[in-house]
């Protein structure tokens, strides 16, 4: 109860920050809702790496930039987390119907992008909670010593915590990378002009604030 409380003081925060930068002058109010939008973004300097990984929820974005990542020279092997068959995906093997699910989609999109070596993680992951402990299991069995992970811009903070949390301990090093601004899910400096970054906002900070309150040090 005291955690969801200080989620939802953190969630009126924002609200009453958001509602005095709207009538405020316009340079505050740019210089309040950027802040409030660089919260959400992790962005770690990129370095040669064992492995690039594919967060989940990237889509296309994600594969494009392993496969610019892999061209670069930083890793010659991706990996991506294996999902479970959504309700169709389920209905369409049932019927003995052939089915792209989304981990054969990306490997599909990978090759296509001249990725030779893919790899998938082993496991099911149903949400951004699931990954840390997933890639640190695996990481430790392959002997990874240090690996790319791309994630979507607005994601990136909470799953550098999550994954920074869940290796701890471990001798695997996680860098976090966000797409390219060629491909973006978000813009820190102009998400509120956006309904699709105000809803990003919203519920990315809501997370973000509960992972913190949750995991003060992570």
């Amino acid at each position: 109860m005291i955690a969801r409380g200080r989620l939802w003081a953190g969630v009126w925060l924002l609200v009453i920050l958001v509602g005095a930068a709207a009538v405020g002058i316009p340079t505050i109010r740019r210089a309040i809702l950027g802040a409030a939008g660089w919260a959400l973004i992790a962005d770690d300097p990129i370095e040669l790496a064992d492995i690039i990984v594919v967060a989940v929820d990237s889509n296309g974005s994600g594969a494009l930039e392993a496969a610019d990542l892999v061209h670069r020279g930083v890793a010659t092997r991706v990996a991506i987390f294996t999902r479970p068959p959504d309700p169709v995906g389920q209905e369409f093997m049932r019927r003995g119907i052939p089915y792209e699910d989304e981990t054969a989609r990306s490997v599909r999109q990978l090759r296509s992008l001249g990725v030779e070596t893919i790899d998938e993680i082993p496991g099911s992951v149903a949400g951004t909670e699931d990954q840390g402990p997933m890639l640190a299991g695996w990481c430790s069995r392959q002997g990874f010593r240090s690996v790319v992970v791309v994630s979507t811009v607005s994601h990136s903070r909470r799953l550098r915590r999550i994954l920074h949390r869940s290796l701890k301990g471990h001798q695997t090093r996680v860098i976090v990378h966000t797409v390219s601004p060629r491909f973006p899910d978000f813009d820190p400096d102009r998400w509120w002009g956006v309904h699709g970054g105000v809803r990003a906002e919203i519920q990315e900070l809501q997370k973000l604030l509960l992972d913190i309150v949750r995991h003060p040090i992570s």
